[in-house]
């Protein structure tokens, strides 16, 4: 069986850190190459704390393309870069796997048209975990009943974006089939701005950011007489690594453009 030639951009974060491991422990897959910002040349394995690999560092990402033609293409890095990557590889006709949160509608647009003009399959997904996935399709189907909710999420101190990838695609699902409300008191006024948080149609999504934290978020869900609170907790980053692989696994079977994990789960 022909093994899935795969590069990694950003290897040296914690997320890529754990692809790295995840793909050279895996049989069908082979470490081509990773993009980084430095160590120009070096092999992987030559980097502190990562397992042996001859896999080369590359800080020109388009340069790595055409050296190793990769099949898939993993990017852990961050809005502005996933976005260049994604664009640079589709063109190659190499498939993306992204893990980064932060895309805009319109980059989302863009990127939807450049994967039908490529007819190259593309995976975005704000939340890797399989379970957080869950979450969100719970948090969906729980919608239909109550149309009164709000979203707790809370991520480490490092997080860039707020609120989350997660917390963003999960308002959206839930909106997909809630009847848009104001919830609340009409006359509440906020007597420190920011207090009852973002606002997505009616809902409130609520931020929190704090050293010792992961990823975690609850979808709290009330009615008369009783609340519903729908919650998934990482612990550590390879509870990401399920998703990946599925995605990766996935993508080498599509010409299309998915964002969500939600929508390769059964």
């Amino acid at each position: 069986m022909e093994k899935v030639k795969i590069v990694i951009a950003g290897p040296r974060g914690r997320m890529g850190k754990e692809a790295v491991d995840l793909v050279l422990g895996t049989d069908t897959y082979e470490l081509v190459g990773v993009v980084d910002r430095k160590y120009e040349g070096m092999k992987v394995g030559e980097l502190e704390g990562f397992p042996a690999s001859d896999a080369l560092i590359y800080t020109d990402f388009e340069k790595c393309l055409q050296e190793v033609e990769p099949d898939v293409l993993i990017d852990l890095t961050t809005p502005e870069v996933g976005m260049f990557h994604t664009k640079t590889a589709l063109k190659y006709k190499v498939r993306p796997v992204v893990g980064t949160t932060g895309f805009s509608k319109e980059d989302l647009d863009e990127l939807e048209q450049l994967c039908a003009e490529q007819e190259t399959g593309c995976i975005i997904a704000p939340n890797f975990a399989v379970g957080a996935v869950l979450m969100m399709k719970f948090s969906q189907m729980a919608a239909k009943y109550f149309n009164d909710v709000e979203i707790i999420e809370l991520h480490h101190d490092q997080k860039l974006d707020a609120p989350s990838g997660t917390a963003v695609k999960t308002a959206e699902m839930i909106a997909d089939v809630r009847e848009p409300k104001t919830q609340g008191h009409t006359d509440e006024k906020e007597t420190i701005q920011g207090a009852r948080g973002a606002d997505y149609e009616g809902m409130h999504i609520h931020s929190v950011r704090l050293p010792g934290l992961i990823a975690h978020q609850q979808v709290l869900f009330g009615a008369d007489g009783q609340t519903l609170t729908i919650r998934h907790d990482s612990y550590n980053r390879s509870s990401f690594m399920s998703g990946v692989k599925l995605a990766v696994d996935t993508v080498m079977k599509m010409d299309a453009f998915v964002y969500g994990l939600e929508n390769i789960i059964e």
